[in-house]
């Protein structure tokens, strides 16, 4: 018995829309999570979603075009977004990676190299070279996944105040598309 393989759809999608928003929190809501329970022994606080949510929205809105885009992914055909990844543009070379993201109920089915390569893709539209990104130590499933797509460790491209809860800087040359 042979079966068919399912495919995931990657498209730009407004960074203000309620899909965009519902997964920009979601994001948010595991990695803050994540690290009050790391660092805080307890859960994140509706409080502190909603204050870092604000916190975000600048960087956000930087996702919009034309210096931004916000890829969202679709998992086999369904409506509901399953992931994603924005891309903004540093300089006219560079391009950083951010709010990657796949839902829990979709990891492990390849969403996440999909975004990727959707990011690739748009960079490489944009004429950009270089991918930049930042994750933190305890993030090891992401760094993993950076690693075996091609990102490598790298110098801070940001101040620490820019974003303090930067730990692990990486860094991708995009070669030409074949």
């Amino acid at each position: 018995m042979t079966t068919a393989a399912v495919s995931w759809t990657v498209a730009p999608q407004p960074v203000g829309s309620p899909e965009s928003a519902a997964l920009l929190r979601a994001y948010l809501v595991e990695l803050a999570d994540r690290w009050y329970r790391l660092h805080h022994g307890r859960g994140v606080t509706p409080e502190e979603i909603e204050r870092h949510l604000g916190e975000m929205a600048g960087e956000d809105a930087a996702l919009a075009r034309p210096g931004g885009v916000l890829l969202v992914a679709r998992y086999g055909g369904e409506d509901d977004p399953a992931g994603c990844v924005g891309l903004r543009r540093l300089d006219a070379r560079t391009a950083e990676v951010t709010r990657m993201f796949v839902r829990a109920g979709r990891r492990g089915l390849g969403g996440a190299p999909a975004l990727l390569a959707a990011a690739e893709r748009t960079a490489r539209d944009w004429g950009v070279g270089r991918l930049v990104l930042n994750t933190r130590r305890d993030l090891a499933e992401a760094r993993a996944l950076y690693a075996r797509h091609g990102f490598a460790e790298s110098a801070p491209y940001k101040a620490p105040e820019e974003d303090p809860f930067a730990e692990v800087w990486l860094a991708k040359e995009l070669g030409r598309a074949g």
